[in-house]
């Protein structure tokens, strides 16, 4: 059987793409918590589906090595979901840059390595990468990951987070870091189709899940007053998704990203998001 690696597979979206691409794969989810693991893997056991559950740190290549190594010992290695995240309440800037920016290299990265004619690598970014003006988009800083100065990187995206208030700059580094997984899910598409292979982005909106619910003191909630759905998604829902995207019908869908955010971003303007800005 084919196997699929899901990071951040725990829980939440991970878990529930998990039960999707259990149908026809061998599931290996990734995570930091070894507790939440077992317990995962369990729920999947129950529903019949092999899985296996494995410590990974997204910030250490070699950690992220090991995942793969794991992962191919059970069979080919067809698909990856990478959903490992974290989001502005729950760290500083850098280290929101750290794990949503150099994670998503380090997971790319051996993706390739290991990338065969109908594999697929989903990137989960964000909303949030699509709602920064371009003025503070800082590509130029992005290309340093094509050079592997993921050093600089981090230096360069933290220092552009910090221009703004204090109050909101772990805001900034979220939405650049995830705007940087957009454009960089992009910019490797090249690479993967010489191998056949294909690699896309896929930006959730505001979902009821452990992470989304923390946000709501972010101001997530408020972002419901643009949408065209007045509700939080499911993870049953994005995780249809990234199924889909990770799965072998849509073979020539590579290179783009996909916004699943319930119609927020076309209700939007920049008059609303400066009256989010001045009440928070």
């Amino acid at each position: 059987m084919q196997s699929a690696i899901i990071t951040g597979g725990a829980g939440g979206m991970g878990l529930a793409t998990a039960k999707i691409l259990g149908r026809d794969h061998r599931v290996v989810l990734a995570d930091l918590d070894q507790q939440r693991l077992d317990a995962a893997v369990a729920e999947l056991a129950q529903l019949g589906f092999d899985a296996d559950g494995v410590v990974c740190d997204i910030t250490d290549r070699s950690s992220v090595d090991a995942l793969f190594a794991r992962a191919q010992a059970g069979g080919e290695l067809r698909a990856v979901v990478h959903a490992a995240g974290v989001s502005p309440q729950m760290g500083s800037p850098e280290f929101i840059v750290r794990i949503n920016a150099v994670g998503t290299i380090h997971l790319t990265e051996a993706a390739l390595a290991v990338a065969s004619p109908g594999f697929a690598l989903v990137n989960v970014a964000s909303l949030a990468g699509h709602t920064l003006p371009k003025l503070l988009v800082p590509t130029r800083a992005y290309r340093l990951a094509l050079t592997g100065d993921t050093t600089r990187l981090v230096s360069k995206l933290t220092a552009a987070a910090k221009r703004g208030p204090k109050s909101q700059r772990a805001g900034l580094a979220y939405s650049v870091s995830k705007a940087f997984v957009i454009w960089y899910s992009r910019q490797l598409a090249a690479r993967f189709g010489a191998k056949e292979a294909r690699i896309l982005s896929v930006s959730p909106g505001s979902f009821d899940t452990a992470m989304g619910r923390l946000e709501k003191k972010s101001g997530s909630e408020k972002m419901l007053d643009f949408a065209a759905l007045k509700r939080f998604g499911t993870p049953e829902e994005i995780a249809e998704v990234l199924a889909f995207c990770a799965g072998t019908r849509p073979g020539y869908l590579t290179g783009t990203d996909i916004l699943c955010d319930g119609g927020t971003k076309a209700g939007v303007t920049l008059r609303g998001m400066l009256a989010l800005g001045r009440k928070d």
